[in-house]
């Protein structure tokens, strides 16, 4: 009688039809244009309207497409290069707002998370503005003996540059904020233990804290890559006239109308991005052993 008695908790409202059904039918409103193009990038008709039959031919399509290849190799190569310097400076950042206390650290700690709230529009404006200055600074100099930039930039072309260097300026923040929830969870008394035992400070980081810290570096790299390779706004507005990445390719293509190999390359990248989030997902979640 007591257990009929009982008042019911939220948690009891789960079990209900109605509300079991309308998180069905948000999941379906949500997925179902994904779903939808992925289905249509093996659609048999050029329209891309009716489904016709299926063929994987548009992936053959897309991939023989040069300036598509050219622009999701961009792609990769920008997000990798931001993936390495991101992970670097966000562990760097997340290491230094854990271990040290300091004046206007609350004032660092925002500062720091600016690129994640302001709108993103207004940090690709931003980095147009200080690339146009930096633009103009360095053509004072070309008349001059000082060329060290066109042999740094015949490495990694100045284009690609100045996106990876707005992507970096936007990802690793995403990397420190991953980093630090991660470090919040250690216990300082194994690196105090290591220290009596005789580690130097640099041996305590290295077999201690790095191993633990370890699954959200790579969760925060792997997010770092996905913002990159996924971005538009900012890389809109610092892309040069001759370079392209892949979502402003697939941007200027589909505004003469979405066909099917764009369907298959937009699949490529969903690919891409869902197993570079899995993977972040499953290293960010507590092993059995910490729990």
């Amino acid at each position: 009688m007591a257990g009929k008695n009982r008042s019911r908790g939220p948690l009891d409202y789960g079990r209900s039809p109605w509300l079991i059904g309308f998180g069905i039918l948000v999941f379906v409103l949500l997925y179902a244009p994904i779903v939808q193009l992925i289905a249509f990038s093996f659609n048999d008709s050029k329209r891309n309207i009716v489904w016709q039959g299926f063929t994987t031919k548009y992936y053959k399509v897309a991939w023989e497409n040069a300036s598509l290849v050219e622009a999701f190799t961009n792609s990769i190569a920008i997000a990798i290069m931001c993936t390495v310097v991101a992970t670097i400076i966000g562990t760097a950042t997340a290491l230094w707002l854990w271990r040290f206390r300091f004046p206007f650290k609350a004032g660092a700690e925002g500062v720091m998370a600016l690129p994640i709230v302001i709108p993103e529009i207004c940090m690709g404006i931003a980095v147009l503005v200080m690339y146009s200055r930096i633009g103009g600074w360095m053509r004072t100099f070309e008349s001059g003996p000082i060329h060290w930039w066109n042999e740094l930039f015949s490495i990694w072309p100045l284009n690609l540059a100045a996106i990876t260097a707005a992507h970096i300026a936007f990802s690793f923040p995403f990397v420190a904020v991953v980093v630090r929830a991660r470090l919040a969870g250690f216990n300082r008394e194994l690196e105090e233990a290591s220290k009596d035992l005789g580690a130097t400070e640099w041996q305590t980081f290295r077999n201690v804290v790095l191993p633990f810290m370890m699954p959200g570096v790579i969760a925060g790299a792997l997010l770092a890559f996905t913002l990159s390779l996924d971005d538009f706004v900012i890389t809109f507005f610092t892309a040069g006239p001759e370079t392209n990445t892949f979502p402003v390719k697939v941007y200027s293509l589909v505004r003469r109308g979405v066909s099917p190999d764009i369907n298959a390359a937009s699949t490529a990248l969903i690919v891409i991005t869902l197993v570079a989030t899995v993977l972040a997902m499953r290293l960010q979640a507590p092993s059995k052993s910490e729990g």
